[in-house]
C-alpha cells in the first residue's frame, strides 16, 4: 500500500489533495496510482481539457470516490495544468488518506 501522506495537507476548510491528471483516457480512475516524485495522487479522466470539461469530470469523480457532494470539492490551484491541488471539505485528512490508500493499485 502506498503512503500518500505527502500528497495531503490539512486546511482550515478541509483537506488539500495534490493530484496529477491524465486526460483523454479510456476510462475514469481515481486514485490511479501515486507519484512519490511529484507527491501527487494519479487521476485519469476520459474527458478532454476543453472548456473545463476535464475539471468538471475530476470534481465528479473525486466526489464519487470519497462519497461526498460535488459542492464539497473545488480546484484550488492548477485549473489549466495537469498538476492540481483540490480542496475536499467536510472530511479529515486522515479519512481521505485511509480511503485513497486502500484504493491505490499495487
Amino acid at each position: 500500500m502506498a503512503d500518500i501522506s505527502d500528497a495531503l495537507a490539512a486546511s482550515s476548510h478541509g483537506t488539500i489533495v495534490t493530484i496529477e491528471v491524465t486526460t483523454g483516457c479510456k476510462s475514469d480512475s481515481f486514485p490511479a496510482g501515486y507519484n512519490p516524485w511529484r507527491k501527487a495522487v494519479g487521476c485519469q479522466i476520459s474527458a478532454q481539457p476543453i472548456s473545463g470539461k476535464a475539471n468538471i469530470a475530476i470534481i465528479g469523480l473525486v466526489a464519487s470516490v470519497l462519497n461526498i457532494s460535488k459542492s464539497d470539492i473545488s480546484i484550488v490551484t492548477g485549473t489549466t495544468s495537469s498538476h492540481k491541488k483540490i480542496l475536499v471539505r467536510g472530511i479529515s485528512t486522515y479519512e481521505v488518506k485511509l480511503k485513497l490508500e486502500t484504493l491505490i493499485p499495487g
